[in-house]
């Protein structure tokens, strides 16, 4: 890898040079936690930074990050007045200096050997992106059912960083380690997506050539949103947002992309035609009778025994779809005389920025 040097006392070639960037708002309760995590890798202190991008946060998150800087001196902390993830992805890699580039997120708790592994895969495969599979965890009773129900197939389609336990080519990973030529190539991520912005950044990988890895040596686990309410919340943006970008990639979309939209689109159409004709109401029952039944058959697989989840599972998954494909037609009209603006925020993606360090 590029940014690997000889050691000019042994010899040797040194490990490539580290930034670990986190963005993160509001995260008072995780991340002492989360940071913690990332400064205790067993990847060499001398070698890897950790750049931080705080959202102007208000809920203690800045108070915390200050008091571990006051002890670990490759903790740096800049400003994000843009407040969401893109902004703070790229103030954080503007502010870094490591050869290799390593996102991890505020609600996201790594293994000792997080970097270490993202470093090995990049330089054993020559991957442009390396993750690893994203184990889901969660709080209470209906935490853990949104846990079981997005590391399934019929929760999250071939989304395969969800469930697979395979090394592979895939579209994309969570979160995610790239070397920074990376970046040079393509540009940073892309400022206007609130949500879907490490997608739209795999699509433009893949368009250019790149390889993505998928590697369960990588280990990571996340805390689901533990309410129906932030759940849904949660899902309506990812399918509002995945408008945009599929106008701005409409080449890289997946078929699974288009299903849960489809299926809201579906129930709608026939229950407007339920109201004036038995053939709308026979297919509406025909549809929703089909779904259930994938809810309950998929349902049973992913409890595992653990039936005490069952009906947390059950209201999990027709949450994930429709809100995802409720927030897809939002999006359709929302973004509706955006089809021949395909650049969007490009052009702020690349522009020379510096973060304010605090």
């Amino acid at each position: 890898m590029s940014g690997a040097d000889r050691s000019p006392d042994s010899g040797k070639m040194e490990l490539p040079s580290v930034s670990v960037v986190m963005p993160v708002r509001q995260e008072g309760a995780y991340i002492a936690a989360a940071v913690a995590a990332v400064l205790a890798q067993d990847y060499p202190a001398d070698r890897y930074e950790v750049v931080v991008a705080d959202g102007m946060s208000t809920d203690g998150t800045r108070e915390a990050l200050a008091s571990l800087r006051r002890i670990h001196h490759n903790l740096l902390v800049v400003d994000n007045p843009g407040r969401i993830a893109p902004t703070g992805l790229n103030a954080a890699i503007r502010a870094s200096h490591g050869s290799v580039i390593v996102r991890i997120d505020g609600h996201t708790r790594v293994a000792p050997d997080y970097v270490r592994a993202c470093v090995s895969a990049l330089e054993r495969t020559g991957a442009d992106n390396a993750g690893g599979r994203m184990t889901a965890l969660g709080d209470g009773a209906f935490g853990e059912a949104v846990a079981a129900a997005t590391s399934s197939p019929f929760g999250v389609g071939n989304a395969r960083f969800h469930y697979s336990d395979h090394e592979e080519w895939v579209d994309t990973v969570y979160l995610g380690a790239w070397p920074r030529r990376v970046f040079d190539r393509i540009g940073l991520f892309d400022e206007e997506l609130v949500r879907d912005q490490d997608d739209e950044l795999n699509y433009r990988l893949r368009a250019s050539g790149g390889r993505i890895l998928l590697s369960p040596s990588i280990k990571s686990w996340y805390t689901v949103r533990g309410t129906p309410a932030k759940l849904w919340r949660q899902y309506f943006q990812y399918g509002f947002w995945k408008v945009r970008v599929l106008q701005k990639h409409p080449r890289q979309m997946q078929p699974r992309q288009f299903v849960p939209g489809a299926f809201v689109a579906g129930l709608l159409g026939l229950g407007a035609t339920a109201l004036v004709s038995p053939i709308g109401r026979v297919g509406l029952a025909a549809l929703v009778l089909v779904y259930l039944a994938g809810d309950l058959v998929a349902t049973a697989a992913s409890s595992r025994r653990r039936w005490r989840l069952a009906p947390g599972i059950a209201l999990a998954f027709p949450i994930l779809h429709l809100a995802y494909g409720s927030g897809f037609l939002a999006g359709l009209v929302r973004f509706a005389g955006r089809w021949v603006d395909s650049a969007g925020g490009a052009e702020r993606v690349a522009a020379p920025q510096t973060g304010k360090e605090i």
